[in-house]
């Protein structure tokens, strides 16, 4: 079974739809996108109802969709990114809305060998950046791989005879094997908002019958994302981040 696993797309309707067109020359049998459909981007109705098409996924929120629904106060965001969720707050519709108040906590257990959350399986805020970070995650995940998002960069952890190897992920294709009886802890990066210096959009594939995974990075029209941005009257340093990456 081959399974999308996506993250972060942050209302950037022409990365997201960048993706897509991508995919259609994938057989994909499931999704499972983790968290931040919204905030920072200007497409914010138009991402949602994108992602309603897809069958059959399983979504968790992120912090950014709580924000936007309430769940979440605005003091926990640094100025840039709280103007962004007021502004979608202002222009988000009332069905979209609806979505987003729907949305799962993580983590959420997909099947015997996957679970997928938006920032750690013990905290869905929480921000997986090294591997002190990623050895207190391993201790709650129930299934041999945990696919997880927020921190928008492509890295795959391995718990490996008690050791902890890290690895960010580089390159427009890189396949990695996973090996049995290993657990992993696997970020795809960010559609909308990559923060590793590389502007395409990225994610990863995983096939369960070859226990493989893929990643890949993209290119999309940057250039009408920031456009977008700007004339939304949204924090104009949102719209030079996508150039940069970061």
């Amino acid at each position: 079974m081959k399974y999308l696993i996506f993250s972060d797309i942050h209302g950037n309707l022409e990365a997201f739809e960048a993706l897509l067109g991508f995919i259609k020359r994938k057989k994909i049998d499931k999704y499972l996108f983790l968290g931040d459909i919204v905030g920072y981007g200007a497409s914010p109705n138009e991402a949602i109802q994108t992602l309603k098409q897809l069958r059959p996924i399983y979504a968790v929120r992120g912090n950014h969709d709580k924000a936007v629904s309430g769940y979440e106060p605005l003091e926990a965001f640094n100025p840039v990114a709280a103007s962004a969720i007021q502004w979608t707050k202002k222009n988000i519709s009332k069905k979209s809305l609806n979505y987003l108040y729907r949305l799962k906590k993580g983590p959420l257990i997909i099947d015997k060998n996957i679970t997928i959350c938006h920032g750690a399986p013990f905290d869905e805020d929480y921000y997986i950046f090294g591997d002190f970070d990623a050895a207190e995650a391993f201790y709650y995940i129930k299934t041999p791989i945990c696919f997880f998002g927020h921190t928008h960069f492509p890295v795959i952890y391995k718990l490996k005879n008690n050791m902890i190897e890290g690895l960010l992920v580089q390159g427009k294709r890189k396949s990695i094997k996973l090996e049995k009886n290993i657990k992993y802890l696997i970020n795809p990066g960010s559609i909308g908002q990559p923060r590793d210096r590389n502007p395409s959009l990225s994610f990863a594939i995983f096939d369960s019958k070859l226990m493989q995974i893929i990643f890949f990075r993209i290119q999309y029209d940057v250039e009408k994302a920031k456009k977008k941005i700007i004339n939304a009257n949204l924090p104009p340093t949102l719209a030079e981040r996508l150039s940069l990456g970061i």
